[in-house]
């Protein structure tokens, strides 16, 4: 008899957390992507959204990096945001040739940038929201 009510309190238990988990929100432990340059000790997390706020999976982040004497040294990076538009860049250099950084952000035919400075602010978090990306100057839209 006392196995039989030992199966029925592990049950009961197990239904309990089942249904509290079920109700709990969720936690997102998705890893965020890691795109190292190895040039210095900054770092840049970005989240992209879209134009109605929310996170955009696999927009594609890319920058371009000038850096040491007269800027002869030169990094692209390009990485893709998970599906809770976050991407990281470590190991930028914390002088560039030309300050600020432009990180430009797409998504289809969505865009944004944002103005990223490593000699100011060497730790750094943005969040950056695409837009409709506009026609090239002097293009001919009918």
């Amino acid at each position: 008899m006392t196995r039989i009510a030992s199966g029925i309190w592990g049950a009961a238990v197990v239904f309990t957390l089942t249904c509290f988990s079920a109700n709990a929100p969720a936690e997102s432990s998705e890893k965020v992507p890691v795109m190292d340059g190895g040039a210095g000790p900054c770092a840049l997390e970005m989240t992209v959204n879209g134009p109605d706020g929310k996170p955009v999976y696999d927009a594609t982040v890319k920058v371009h990096i000038a850096y040491g004497f007269a800027g002869i040294r030169k990094l692209d990076l390009q990485a893709g945001t998970n599906s809770n538009g976050k991407v990281k860049f470590k190991g930028l250099p914390s002088r560039v040739s030309r300050p600020p950084l432009d990180f430009q952000a797409t998504k289809g035919d969505m865009q944004g940038t944002i103005t990223y400075d490593p000699e100011t602010e060497c730790q750094a978090t943005y969040e950056v929201t695409l837009a409709q990306a506009k026609p090239p100057a002097g293009s001919n839209q009918q």
